[in-house]
């Protein structure tokens, strides 16, 4: 058992002020038999009314709206989690009646939605290393591990070589990524195996033998183990998801699971934040949040400071005119 201390801020800086801006944040943890909320705050910017319901998946989602004019946007979430540390699967049931067990549940509306991979270029390749290594010969649970193996050793762990848009091909392709890359790739190549396989967005607690993915969101794979139940597995850390994983949401892929996601009126350009503070105590630090990235002129937007530089440009010239 584990208490943690979780502070997320999101801040959007923006070049010019926005209105309506209509807003959706999956940033409740979710509350139960291994993951207890002891207390969650949100505060947002202007602090409008932040409105919650459960989505199909059972993930607390929470919406606002900010009619007022605004040019940047922070959201703030606190939360005390206690989480529980979980026994691993029973592994003794014969491996016949466990894929069994497998295809008479795949119509359940509790896994029929993370069954179906997605085809991308390595689509043969996976299929090759699932016969290659008899993947359907040992017990679900041991496959879903070696997969988790194979992504870690064969994908390099590196920042800004992808970004949220970036697709099953690219990081196939680069064999590089972040923890969002490694989970979408270890989704598929479990589905394929036949193993319902779901998208988990949270935040990981890091140990000595954990660490990669702090500081901002995580993401893991939760796989569907016959007679046991959901089994979150951490594929950039190689690792099963226990006491030092918190969940935030879980859904068919990223896009089920985004922790804040909006839209609002005004063309401009826009910057984002985000920091993730994790302790084991209430005594904390305040955290630095910059200024907005577009404060460097009275409106902040790219009409003034192009202004600004003509006019500078202009009294450059001037000065050379009168000293000639």
């Amino acid at each position: 058992m584990a208490t943690f201390f979780i502070k997320h801020i999101t801040k959007f800086s923006y070049s010019n002020t926005v209105i309506d801006g209509a807003n959706l944040i999956r940033l409740h943890p979710i509350n139960d038999d291994y993951q207890k909320v002891v207390s969650h705050f949100i505060s947002v910017t202007k602090n409008p009314l932040v409105e919650t319901y459960f989505d199909f998946y059972n993930n607390r989602i929470g919406t606002f709206l900010i009619t007022e004019p605004h040019d940047e946007l922070m959201i703030t979430s606190e939360a005390e989690v206690i989480t529980t540390n979980r026994l691993f699967p029973d592994d003794s049931v014969k491996t016949s009646e466990q894929w069994e067990e497998l295809k008479l549940r795949k119509y359940d509306a509790d896994v029929i939605d993370f069954l179906k991979p997605a085809v991308f270029s390595g689509s043969d390749d996976v299929l090759d290393l699932i016969q290659s290594k008899n993947l359907n010969e040992t017990t679900p649970y041991k496959a879903a591990l070696l997969l988790c193996e194979y992504v870690y050793t064969n994908f390099k762990y590196i920042k800004g070589v992808t970004n949220v848009d970036s697709t099953l091909d690219d990081v196939w392709n680069l064999k590089a990524g972040v923890c969002q890359d490694f989970t979408n790739i270890l989704l598929q190549m479990v589905r394929m195996t036949g193993i319902p396989a779901r998208y988990v967005s949270g935040y990981i607690c890091p140990t000595d033998g954990i660490s990669r993915g702090e500081g901002a969101t995580h993401a893991w794979i939760e796989a569907y183990i016959p007679f046991y139940g959901w089994l979150g597995i951490d594929p950039t850390n190689n690792a099963i998801a226990n006491e030092n994983h918190v969940r935030l949401a879980v859904g068919r892929n990223y896009t089920d699971c985004s922790p804040v996601k909006g839209v609002f009126k005004r063309k401009v350009e826009s910057d984002l934040f985000v920091k993730v503070e994790i302790n084991t105590s209430k005594q904390q630090e305040a955290t630095f949040i910059p200024p907005n990235t577009f404060a460097d002129s009275e409106k902040g937007n790219s009409y003034q400071r192009n202004l600004e530089r003509i006019q500078q440009q202009q009294q450059q010239q001037q000065q050379q005119q009168q000293q000639q």
